[in-house]
């Protein structure tokens, strides 16, 4: 085939780093994450501060890169010449020390410790925060550099195939291949793109089978990380057998792998593609999905019962793909799941301030703690605690990426001149478009509260259409400009076309009602709008190691967790109460949250810990103890303690 005649433009595009700016409770977030561990790792962490990538003796393989795929975002979008610099520091030196052969970072076997091995997984993640770089600074190394690399990958490739990591995870390079496709129109990068699909794992094929249903057996999982890290890195095929299940149900390569059918969408031009990835992500919640958003994976595919854990990995690498996928369909489903996951699971796995963080967070998850027994497929024993780097180090490195890539995508740039609203949180976007500029203010607390106010400002009139997603939860939603209203209709993209003159206001109303959400063994949970809403428990924080502000937390309940809700799922509201304030100056946390709902329950004394985690919910419905009490909910993203998952009690 042609390349360059099947080869697909975007059809949403992200705007460059400059051009989009958190305000209010988001600006807050991000300004959180700098001042804690995303801004100071670098500072005493060896695998980033000595990382090999820059000169150190440290790790030179992943981890340096992942921190620096989240910082750079992070750096841009607050201006923050602190983290700049860094950002620079890192930049500069792994362009200056380029490989003469075009190699990018250490060539370094990991198992021997030996320069001799060519391992490309964590170059991808380095042009990831090199393309994002580019688009903040226009830095004229940055294409050069990245196609003297793809040269030499080219190379590479037609004497060893992909194997291990770089082969389940190909599509990170790819969308940066694509990238400099349409930076340098070289079709010989499309060849390469071609040959990373024929070497790599078709992850849409995969879940068109659906062949992994059940919580994954340890037994089954034959290759540890540490191994998978070293040489005994197996090809993984194209087509099936589906090959090591230590690579195929690993949650993060899940995560990740959903962006693959999209990313292959552009050069295959197959409308299936797209499609597949949709796919993917129905069948790993049928079988594996969370309230939250997030499918489990602790540290592979588990099931749905909500005591088994997600990594913190997943978490950020799911966001990225939906944020990938938007950019090939405005199906607006793809906003409502990258919303439901940011505003619940992702703040969730922190410690408020953001100082540590789990590698596993659970839905129902109602204490933290080093546990010798546990209910996981193959995690450690201290998984769930929040601190530096519990468990495994590769969620201290890529957690960044969560908070500023979801502000990078907030809003697109569309193939017909326009914007578009991917998701909705407080923020300023300055642009040009045919050569006026035009600014965008979104001026809301949403997710917290229903109304989104727009106001679009432009120097000359010009006439773009914007384009708003309307969530599928939204209750007969309104759109009203210059004072006239629109119904609009859920679960679908509404398009305001009109020549815009100076400043224009919108008001966009998402009506926010209870849902009661039929979980496992026949447990509810509440949600609102894109919220979800898990009980508020007493907590008790015990640092057990490390020197502030950063260290290891164990966290256990000092209030009863274990009960059963009163509602009637088809009618929640009318066993609830919702009392709503402001937002917190940490939005996050059981003392930020601004939203408090009223419920009632009994307690469950059946219902006991097994495994230092919550036993299954017993099956609904259940008779309780004693008689009613109150409880307080709260946004699952604002606890660090929580049952988001109730048994219903009987009538």
């Amino acid at each position: 085939m042609s390349n360059n005649d099947t080869f697909r433009p975007l059809l949403q595009s992200p705007l460059p780093l400059s051009a989009i700016k958190p305000r209010g409770w988001l600006a807050r977030q991000l300004r959180i994450q700098a001042d804690g561990l995303s801004g100071h790792l670098d500072a005493f962490w060896p695998d980033v501060a000595e990382s090999g990538w820059i000169g150190g003796k440290a790790e030179g393989w992943e981890r340096g890169p992942y921190w620096l795929d989240g910082v750079v975002p992070l750096a841009y979008l607050l201006g923050d010449e602190r983290l700049i610099a860094k950002v620079q520091r890192w930049v500069d030196y792994v362009l200056e020390h380029q490989h003469d052969d075009g190699w990018l970072g250490p060539i370094k076997d990991q198992k021997t410790g030996q320069y001799e091995a060519y391992d490309a997984w964590p170059v991808f993640v380095f042009l990831k925060a090199l393309m994002q770089y580019e688009s903040a600074t226009g830095d004229p190394r940055v294409v050069p550099a990245m196609t003297r690399f793809f040269r030499k990958l080219k190379e590479l490739l037609s004497e060893r195939p992909l194997f291990g990591w770089g082969a389940v995870r190909w599509a990170d390079a790819a969308l940066v291949i694509h990238w400099l496709y349409e930076r340098t129109g070289a079709d010989w990068l499309l060849e390469l793109g071609e040959t990373l699909h024929a070497q790599g794992f078709d992850w849409g094929a995969c879940w068109a089978l659906a062949p992994y249903t059940e919580r994954s057996a340890p037994e089954d999982i034959v290759l540890s990380d540490e191994a998978l890290a070293a040489e005994e890195r197996p090809i993984v095929p194209l087509h099936g057998p589906f090959g090591n299940l230590n690579l195929i149900t690993h949650v993060v390569n899940n995560a990740m792998g959903i962006k693959q059918p999209g990313v292959w969408f552009r050069q295959s031009g197959d409308p299936d593609d797209i499609d597949a990835a949709l796919r993917m992500i129905e069948a790993l919640d049928r079988y594996h999905g969370q309230v939250s958003g997030v499918f489990t994976g602790d540290e592979h595919l588990a099931g749905r019962n909500p005591s088994q854990g997600t990594e913190l990995c997943a978490v950020v690498e799911t966001m990225y793909s939906l944020e990938v996928l938007a950019g090939v369909s405005n199906d607006p489903s793809i906003g409502d799941r990258l919303e439901q996951i940011a505003y619940n699971a992702l703040p969730a796995t922190f410690k408020p301030d953001m100082w540590a963080h789990q590698y596993v967070q659970q839905a129902n998850q109602v204490i933290c703690c080093i546990s010798p027994e546990r209910v996981y497929t193959n995690n450690g024993p201290d998984s769930n605690i929040y601190g530096l780097e519990p468990n495994y180090g590769c969620c201290t490195a890529n957690m960044h990426q969560g908070w500023p890539k979801l502000v990078e995508h907030l809003w697109l740039r569309t193939d017909d001149g326009g914007l578009a609203a991917l998701a909705y949180a407080p923020c300023q976007v300055s642009t040009e478009i045919e050569g006026a500029t035009v600014d965008l203010v979104c001026d809301t607390d949403y997710p917290f509260e229903d109304t989104v106010r727009l106001t679009v400002t432009v120097d000359r009139p010009i006439r773009f259409p914007l384009a708003l997603r309307v969530p599928a939860w939204a209750q007969s939603p309104e759109l009203v400009v210059d004072g006239k209203t629109q119904a609009l209709t859920a679960g679908s993209v509404a398009k305001v076309e009109r020549e815009w003159r100076g400043g224009t206001k919108l008001t966009l109303t998402l009506p926010m009602t209870f849902e009661a959400e039929s979980r496992y063994n026949g447990a509810v949970s509440l949600k609102r709008g894109p919220l979800v809403y898990g009980l508020r428990i007493g907590e008790a924080w015990d640092q057990i190691d490390g020197e502030l502000p950063h260290g290891d937390w164990e966290v256990e309940a000092t209030t009863p967790w274990n009960y059963g809700l009163a509602l009637d799922p088809k009618r929640p509201e009318a066993s609830l109460r919702l009392d709503a304030g402001t937002v917190g100056e940490c939005p996050f946390s059981p003392e930020g949250t601004p939203i408090v709902v009223r419920a009632k329950g009994k307690l469950l004394p059946q219902w006991q810990l097994y495994l230092n985690a919550a036993a299954p919910p017993p099956q609904s419905p259940v008779a309780g103890e004693g008689s009613l009490v109150d409880l307080e909910l709260i946004p699952y993203g604002c606890t660090n303690l929580r049952v988001s998952e109730f048994p219903l009690l009987e009538d």
